[in-house]
């Protein structure tokens, strides 16, 4: 079908919809109607990433066509963790660090949301204000009786775990219970008649609506967006270096930036859809550029991209950083960066160090295979020897500069 209400419009134009509980209803309900609606975010570490940035953006989307979101922390479903889809249990964490990881991802949000007391004002809740008070035997009698086993055994992020004959635990089980109970408290507090998520969250997101339909009587929905992956089958936001962070302090600006400008000639136009606020017709003219002209393209995505998460400087920044490193030969201020004193350089440092030290590598093993490449480089040159050592000679202007790839370069500064 085709949607008339703005905010459908807007994700079906964009590549958002993916499956909906009654999707004629829904748009029919935004018609008439500010839509109080919801994603959750566990805790599960101190930073969101690039995968969860389709979930942010719906948000965001939601909010500005005129509609109220609702950001929900996981600080009691973090304790239990959702097995949805994973082979194995979630790592159990302590009290402190779910509080931890919740402080570090409550800072990505006002990024893309606008927070306050208004109509469409975005509001933060953590699900632990309810859940850390259920009376056990009370939730059981008053909730289980809404729950069949055969349909939750019949949920794919359930049956591809049993069918792997990889253990699910009680613990784990009870996860699609609690956050089905989210949306019903929601529904109840806050007038929230709508969950959104990734469709590995569409058992979850079913039961949610069924059971608020049960116990509140009130008609509600569910949406998801599709789970994206390149062109070359990859997961979205998965690099060899490992997550896109969304927090400056676990990945720089710069770095963010040039996860976008590395994005693949095929995949310019989907990303510009979801993660830039471009219109449609400008993103379709992009996507007709071939050649050389499509890296403008890529630097326009890595742009927006970069503004909408880290504000218009850091993308300024970071992109004449990359001007100054690929056309002029530079270092550039904004790159990943090494501080060691003369003292150590003049004593000799470790090539493999270097990179390890910097963050281009993990591990020895990794960084002789790059070497044994020839992808590792100092100052532009071509470094084939395991045992190099870094020392004065290589100094240009107090500083040397490192790059492993073609795409990845830091800068080590040597202080007095």
């Amino acid at each position: 079908m085709t949607p008339h209400s703005t905010f459908l419009k807007t994700l079906a134009e964009r590549g958002f919809l993916n499956q909906c509980t009654d999707q004629s209803g829904l748009d029919e309900y935004a018609q008439t109607n500010k839509i109080v609606a919801y994603i959750g975010f566990d805790c599960t570490a101190d930073s969101l990433h690039v995968g969860n940035l389709i979930s942010i953006m719906m948000l965001r989307h939601l909010q500005q066509t005129g509609h109220k979101p609702i950001v929900l922390l996981g600080g009691g479903t973090s304790k239990v963790g959702d097995p949805s889809f994973k082979d194995e249990a979630r790592k159990m964490l302590s009290l402190e660090q779910i509080e931890h990881n919740k402080q570090g991802i409550k800072k990505v949000f006002e990024k893309f949301l606008t927070f306050g007391d208004g109509p469409n004002d975005a509001i933060m809740v953590d699900n632990a204000d309810w859940l850390d008070h259920l009376n056990y035997m009370a939730f059981l009698r008053d909730y289980g009786i809404h729950f069949s086993v055969n349909r939750m055994l019949s949920f794919d992020s359930v049956k591809m775990r049993l069918e792997r004959e990889q253990n699910l635990s009680f613990l784990e089980f009870n996860y699609m219970i609690l956050q089905a109970y989210d949306f019903a408290e929601l529904n109840k507090r806050y007038n929230c008649v709508l969950q959104m998520g990734g469709q590995d969250q569409w058992g979850n997101i079913v039961n949610g609506t069924d059971l608020t339909r049960r116990v509140n009587h009130k008609h509600v929905f569910g949406l998801t967006s599709p789970l994206l992956t390149m062109s070359d089958g990859t997961k979205m936001g998965k690099t060899e270096r490992g997550a896109v962070w969304l927090n400056a302090d676990k990945l720089s600006p710069y770095d963010y930036w040039q996860f976008w400008r590395n994005a693949s000639d095929a995949d310019v136009g989907t990303l510009l859809r979801f993660y830039t606020e471009l219109p449609i017709s400008e993103i379709a003219q992009l996507e007709k550029l071939e050649g050389n002209q499509l890296n403008e393209a890529k630097i326009i995505l890595a742009n927006e991209a970069t503004t909408l998460c880290h504000g218009i400087d850091a993308a300024r920044h970071s992109f004449e950083t990359a001007k100054k490193v690929f056309e002029e030969g530079g270092a550039g201020g904004d790159l990943p960066s090494l501080e060691i004193s003369m003292n150590d350089l003049e004593k000799g440092l470790s090539f493999i160090e270097a990179l390890k030290q910097i963050g281009f590598v993990e591990s020895n093993g990794e960084a002789k295979r790059l070497i044994k490449g020839r992808g590792a480089r100092v100052n532009n040159n071509v470094i084939d020897d395991e045992a190099y050592h870094l020392s004065t000679k290589d100094l240009i202007d107090g500083s040397i500069k490192v790059s492993a790839g073609k795409k990845h370069h830091g800068v080590i500064v040597v202080k007095n």
